[in-house]
């Protein structure tokens, strides 16, 4: 017999089964109705040029490009965010510093920064600068709630039994800090391969998922335009569900651990 648990995943999955099948149906349906595949081809036209663009081998040399730039992105927002975050969340001065810049990037439209680089930066730089804006202020935040949400009770029995100051940071601030970034990095992957794809489609690099919708939409090929948007959902959502993946692997290996 199935778990409750296994229940719940079979219903969840059905339900994301049943809401994908809606919007393909809607679709085919508004597709009938305009009869101009030129202006909107049907579901199965586009899934056939998603099929056609991963059989062929330039197609993984575009997702390459556009997955190393939102990693180093990624990377580098990560490095910032622990710096900036940490001093934050400890140091008073660096709060009244930090939370403005962080909060005026986070409230600022991307197409801002995008425009400000294009005239800044050449064109492959674009995308890596939009994406260690859009998932620094996630991340930082994140770390900056993370330590301030550290049980006071646990902090002061460490400081009567006097632990030291590795196990305290082990023990304590490390547990209570860990869902809370991965919360954040969780956000910037969400956002961050967005507004990666839109600096790419803007500033016109050599190679990568936003050049080719680019030159999908200057020839008015819809399908391939299509075909490259579904590719970019499923980036942003495997990269997301890695981050989410991970968080669970760590959790419950500290559990064990423990």
């Amino acid at each position: 017999m199935l778990r409750l648990t296994d229940k719940k995943s079979v219903r969840e999955a059905a339900g994301y089964l049943s809401g994908v099948l809606v919007l393909l149906l809607v679709w085919h349906v508004i597709a009938l109705w305009l009869n101009n595949p030129v202006l909107l081809p049907s579901p199965w036209k586009a899934m056939a040029e998603v099929v056609r663009m991963f059989l062929h081998p330039a197609f993984y040399r575009e997702w390459l490009y556009t997955i190393l730039r939102g990693l180093a992105g990624f990377a580098i927002a990560l490095m910032l965010a622990l710096c900036i975050g940490l001093a934050s969340a400890s140091w008073r001065p660096a709060w009244f510093l930090f939370s403005p810049l962080l909060g005026a990037v986070r409230s600022t439209p991307v197409i801002s920064f995008i425009l400000l680089a294009l005239i800044w930066f050449g064109s492959e730089n674009v995308p890596v600068f939009i994406a260690i804006l859009t998932m620094l202020p996630l991340i930082s935040f994140g770390i900056i709630d993370g330590i301030r949400n550290t049980d006071g009770e646990l902090l002061e029995m460490a400081n009567s039994f006097r632990v030291s100051r590795w196990n305290v940071i082990r023990h304590i601030y490390v547990p209570s800090l860990l869902p809370f970034l991965f919360n954040g990095m969780s956000n910037a992957m969400g956002f961050g391969w967005r507004a990666v794809i839109i600096g790419e489609v803007l500033s016109q690099p050599f190679r990568g998922i936003g050049s080719r919708m680019r030159d999908a939409q200057n020839y008015l090929n819809v399908p391939e335009l299509i075909g490259w948007t579904l590719v970019a959902i499923l980036t942003g959502y495997l990269f997301e569900t890695l981050v989410r993946r991970a968080e669970k692997s760590l959790m419950r290996w500290k559990s064990v651990a423990s």
